[in-house]
């Protein structure tokens, strides 16, 4: 693996509840960190990272659920893509509902990934494919609006009500696009109280945590018009509006 190049020191002014935690896609297995010594599923790997005093990996037998089918460790089997086992967990009305969102579904590639590695910001030795906040909504109105601060960035959410894991990893991955998501809205995360309910979970991948890491040291966090109140906001966009309006009256 890559040796960490990226200061991302910042993160840690959030003072987030749950701390961020980087994760790295590997064909082969990592030397320096051990490997998990126990089974459970994808989705619940970010709270295991979140828990433990040292970084870990895991291979496709620690994983229980069909984590290790979107990470391309073995194929999805045939009831699920069928869509069975949402009619038989009563999410779904029929099997065609459930068996329809695997066409949007992202996966690896079969093979290409054997081992996940997870590791803290404060632990972390190295480079991140992905960088994932559990955030409260100010915290994540910060970090989003630090995607757009330079780029102009349209922000996107998506994710599937089944297999909440693809999209907190795979996809932001393979697309390079910033995802997220409000916990609770995941039928396995929820079920297997992966999380509690009602926190934003933010999936940075490499493409942008060069640029969302820089505009996070220079802009300004809390923005006036948050804190000055309604009236006094009003007051100060209409002085603006009206000066700007001055401006281009009179080029």
């Amino acid at each position: 693996m890559r040796t960490l190049q990226t200061d991302l020191s910042i993160y840690s002014k959030f003072n987030f509840e749950k701390p961020p935690v980087a994760v790295k896609f590997l064909p082969t297995r990592p030397e320096g960190i051990e490997q998990l010594d126990k089974a459970i599923s994808f989705c619940e790997m970010l709270k295991e990272a979140q828990q433990r005093e040292t970084p870990f990996y895991f291979a496709k037998e620690n994983e229980t659920c069909l984590g290790k089918a979107v990470l391309g460790m073995e194929d999805l089997p045939t009831f699920a893509e069928a869509g069975e086992i949402g009619v038989k967990l009563e999410i779904f009305q029929e099997p065609r509902a459930n068996s329809s969102l695997y066409q949007y579904l992202p996966k690896l590639p079969r093979g290409i990934v054997n081992y996940v590695a997870y590791s803290t910001l404060d632990k972390l030795t190295f480079e991140p494919d992905l960088l994932v906040l559990t955030a409260n909504a100010s915290q994540a109105e910060i970090v989003m609006r630090a995607m757009c601060y330079s780029t102009g960035a349209i922000r996107e959410s998506k994710t599937t009500g089944v297999l909440g894991c693809a999209w907190v990893y795979i996809y932001p991955y393979r697309s390079g696009k910033v995802n997220y998501t409000v916990t609770g809205l995941a039928f396995g995360m929820r079920s297997k109280e992966a999380f509690e309910e009602g926190s934003i979970l933010i999936s940075i991948p490499y493409h942008w945590i060069p640029t969302i890491t820089q505009n996070l040291q220079e802009m300004k966090w809390v923005l006036p018009s948050y804190t000055e109140g309604r009236e006094q906001f009003l007051k100060r966009e209409r002085a603006n509006i009206e000066e700007l309006e001055r401006i281009f009256q009179n080029p």
